[in-house]
């Protein structure tokens, strides 16, 4: 009963005290105490509502910055300062109310309120010294943006000097590459240079034989036999140059891969000799690819002699087929199904430098004369020409398998049944147009053609052919491909223009795939240099009996 007494007590004295502090009855307005006199009266007024006025533009100005500058660290102290000003123009405002109202009570509310604003201020005010006294003075700035300046500079400094060792390491690099492709060219030319220099002494000589001993015809067929062959092997070197060149025009076909090898096996067994135990093991053998039967028995062939030739003193070859699924593109191959031919020796094996040489041309490490150094090189190009590649495997001391990737075909009628064979074209004989910018080539031609019985006109070049075509029209053209001025694409254009029936062969030892469509699309054929006299008259009776036929 006693603390319930004393807290009625209190809070009886709490409203007491709020009665007494709002209670103005006995009071009078501060006017009065001036005596309502005018001039007092009014300075009061004008000065207190300009102070107000000021005061409440301090906040206002206080909060756009702090909410334009979030990241001002003590924004927070702008906002008491607002708070302190705001309650000092209130004191103001209040000064002018109770000069006519003696509401003091309410005065003394906004002066206690201004004033527990004050403190709290002040005493952040003084806790934030520190934080302020440590923010940077301008001119501590304006060293740190001297530095920052001096970095910046060091910087592109250092930017423009790596640039520019850039630019002369690519040059290096530049110069290396192109001292690395004379060096290559050198070794090839220089490699040309010597097989044909052998290949042109064989027919020199011979040809010089035969001119003095043209009174013994049986030495005269002889020395003529080995000039032909040496002319052959120059045919086959020309070739193996072009295959690595991708320069030569294939003639694509699909066809199952153990079948082909089947059909020649008995080639390929004569190219590995008596001393050498050839063998096939022949898997997926439906298996088939899109290439040059010729360049691709070429290959293999090369396969078995480097084989062979590893192998001093004879051993085993094995030739093996299958199948193998690239799951991902590498560098050299795209991703999908592909047909392995391998040729594996149990011959020395090659080391790591001479692996990595392999298929360069004019690389070899035969003794000289045995051999030209083109066989692996053409390998590898027949591969890429037929959208594989050829790899290596080998080392010192177990043997070598090289292998040839060629992407898989879907087996077609031409494929899956054997050819048959095609009966033989009777001879036809026609006037014949030789057209040919080299002479000697054109005098051959035309002696060789009158030899198997044909009437020949002779022409150097596309625009003369026109004219001859115009002033009369032969049988048959045997054109050359590469030829100054007009090519021998061009003539052809312009001869089928005119001409629509006119059967042409082409003459051509080069000549780029995308150059031929267009005329071999026209029943065109290609004649390669260089030919025999029975290839040129097969030609020729082919292309008379397709005209006459049509």
């Amino acid at each position: 009963m006693r603390a319930n007494s004393l807290s009625l007590g209190g809070v009886t004295v709490v409203f007491d005290f709020v009665a007494r502090l709002f209670d103005n009855r006995l009071l009078s307005p501060h006017g009065f105490c001036i005596l309502w006199r005018p001039e007092l009266l009014w300075t009061h007024v004008v000065s207190d509502a300009l102070i107000f006025g000021a005061y409440m533009t301090i906040p206002v100005a206080l909060g756009i910055i702090v909410h334009r500058r979030r990241d001002i660290p003590f924004g927070w102290m702008l906002w008491c300062f607002a708070l302190f000003i705001t309650a000092c123009g209130f004191t103001h405002l209040m000064g002018i109310w109770t000069l006519w109202n003696p509401d003091y009570g309410v005065e003394a509310l906004v002066k206690a309120v201004t004033a527990i604003a004050s403190i709290a201020t002040a005493v952040a005010l003084w806790s934030l010294i520190p934080v302020a006294v440590s923010i940077p003075t301008p001119a501590d700035l304006k060293a740190v943006n001297e530095e920052l300046r001096k970095r910046i500079a060091e910087r592109d400094l250092a930017i423009t000097e790596f640039q520019h060792e850039k630019a002369q390491r690519v040059q290096s690099e530049e110069a290396l590459v192109q001292s690395r492709k004379m060096d290559a060219l050198g070794q090839l030319t220089g490699g040309i240079a010597h097989d044909f220099n052998n290949l042109l002494q064989a027919v020199q000589g011979s040809l010089e034989l035969i001119d003095r001993r043209a009174d013994d015809p049986a030495k005269v067929r002889q020395l003529a036999s080995g000039a032909m062959q040496a002319a052959e092997r120059g045919a086959r070197l020309t070739a193996q140059l072009l295959a690595f060149a991708r320069s030569k025009q294939l003639k694509m076909d699909t066809f199952v891969v153990s079948r082909f090898l089947l059909e020649v096996r008995e080639l390929l067994s004569g190219g590995a000799g008596e001393m050498v135990d050839l063998r096939f093991d022949l898997k997926s053998e439906d298996a088939a690819v899109r290439a040059d039967k010729t360049q691709l028995e070429l290959a293999i062939l090369n396969l078995i002699i480097n084989a062979r030739d590893a192998m001093d003193g004879g051993g085993r070859v094995v030739v093996r087929t299958g199948l193998v699924a690239i799951p991902r593109p590498l560098p050299d191959l795209e991703a999908g199904d592909y047909v392995e031919i391998s040729v594996t020796d149990d011959g020395p094996g090659m080391s790591e430098e001479v692996r990595a040489r392999a298929f360069e041309p004019f690389f070899s490490t035969k003794g000289v004369g045995r051999g030209t150094g083109l066989g692996l090189s053409q390998v590898y190009a027949v591969a890429r020409q037929s959208g594989g590649t050829a790899r290596i495997d080998s080392a010192p001391g177990r043997g070598a398998t090289i292998t040839l990737l060629l992407p898989l075909t879907p087996v077609g009628a031409e494929a899956a049944a054997p050819e048959r064979p095609k009966d033989p074209i009777p001879d036809r004989f026609g006037e014949v147009l030789v057209v040919d910018d080299d002479a000697d080539v054109r005098t051959f031609a035309a002696a060789a053609l009158r030899v198997l019985g044909h009437a020949v006109r002779e022409a150097e070049g596309g625009r003369q052919a026109l004219e001859e075509v115009q002033a009369a029209r032969p049988d048959a053209v045997l054109l050359d491909f590469a030829m100054p001025g007009m090519t021998g694409a061009e003539t052809a254009i312009a001869l089928h223009r005119e001409h629509p029936g006119l059967p042409i062969v082409f003459m051509t030892g080069y000549a780029e795939a995308a150059d031929l469509e267009p005329i071999l699309g026209r029943k065109a054929s290609v004649l390669r240099k260089p030919f025999r006299m029975d290839e040129l008259g097969a030609a020729l009776s082919a292309a008379l009996a397709t005209a006459g036929a049509a």
